[in-house]
């Protein structure tokens, strides 16, 4: 245990100095009712009685508890004196806190398919619609990124736990260009580093990053705290392979959940006067997911997607987390106090 404030302890010095003060109040109130023959009175009524052969044990408890009712409502009041000035010194304690933790990265494909209608109103309006659900319904002790994809993947949003900041990330996403699944998932473990990597980090930069070395593989699933979101329909249509991409996540122990947005049936989208038709690739999002250990969901209305999410687990782990116990402290020592002071009434007939 520790304390804020430290130096209010020294008040506890005068816990001893009052027990002084009482002790010499006390005698003196004793040689006051000697003077005046009491318990001298009561001293030769017993050394009387014994001369005359009256057993003199009945005096001995009757002075015991006498003795205890002057002793202990004095000492509950020092007790309580003495816990009121820890809860003084605002005493700081540790507990374990169980809570969901982790680092989820929403990685969205923002290719010109994502366009298309065969998902009420758009497949990129319901993807949008039931990521911030989830956002709004996750606790502060897990951070959000958010990543965005088409030939290439940027974070729009690094991992944070403002859920407004993240809400208001997704919303500005629109449709662009082609379709890089390995893209944005090597956007995503990037993000992911970055955000173990702690403050300090600079995410803004022309420099060139460092090379860094080859991760060794990791059992799957082993980084279980942080977990890929992909929302995409997986046509791939752009390099690099996404199952090379998917390998750099297993070999980080990094679990993909592959959404797939749309219907395998597909439909037809209009891009600048060309009729394209567009439809789910569930075959290479399952692969995805199966290697990192992650799950496929497929996302064809906009209810079956807003429970996808459902389905997604963070970590519960337990923490040690600093409290203050000053009301804790400050209650015990009120309830002592209290306690002398009524069995000082009960017993005495006035306050110590």
């Amino acid at each position: 245990m520790s304390f804020a404030w430290p130096q209010a302890l020294v008040a506890l010095l005068l816990i001893p100095l009052g027990l002084l003060a009482y002790r010499a109040i006390d005698r003196r109130q004793r040689r006051k009712v000697a003077a005046f023959g009491g318990p001298g009175a009561f001293g030769s009524q017993d050394g009387a009685a014994s001369a005359a052969g009256t057993p003199r044990s009945p005096a001995r408890p009757f002075r015991r508890g006498r003795r205890a009712r002057d002793v202990v409502p004095a000492a509950l009041l020092l007790l309580g004196m003495a816990v009121m000035i820890v809860a003084l010194a605002r005493p700081q304690g540790k507990i374990d806190v169980p809570r969901q933790e982790g680092t989820v990265i929403l990685a969205f494909d923002v290719s010109a398919s994502m366009a298309a209608t065969d998902l009420a109103p758009t497949r990129m309006a319901a993807a949008i619609a039931a990521a911030t659900a989830f956002v709004q319904r996750q606790p502060r002790s897990v951070v959000i990124g958010v990543v965005a994809f088409s030939d290439s993947g940027v974070a729009v949003q690094q991992p944070t736990n403002d859920q407004a900041t993240v809400i208001s990330a997704i919303g500005r996403l629109k449709p662009q260009r082609g379709t890089s699944l390995g893209q944005g998932i090597n956007a995503s473990l990037t993000a992911i580093a970055l955000a173990l990597a702690g403050p300090g980090v600079d995410y803004y930069s022309n420099r060139s990053p460092e090379p860094t070395v080859s991760p060794t593989p990791v059992p799957v699933g082993t980084h279980i705290p942080a977990v890929i979101v992909l929302l995409t329909d997986g046509e791939n249509n752009e390099q690099p392979d996404p199952m090379e991409a998917a390998q750099a996540a297993a070999d980080r122990g990094v679990r993909i959940f592959t959404v797939g947005v749309g219907s395998e049936a597909g439909t037809t989208l209009d891009l600048d006067g060309f009729q394209v038709h567009t439809q789910l690739d569930a075959a290479t999002l399952r692969s995805i997911a199966d290697l990192t250990g992650g799950t496929y969901f497929g996302a064809d209305d906009a209810n079956t997607l807003a429970s996808v999410y459902d389905h997604l687990d963070t970590s519960l782990v337990v923490r040690p987390e600093e409290i203050e116990l000053t009301a804790v402290f400050a209650a015990a020592g009120l309830a002592l106090l209290l306690a002398g002071a009524v069995t000082s009434l009960a017993w005495l007939g006035r306050l110590p």
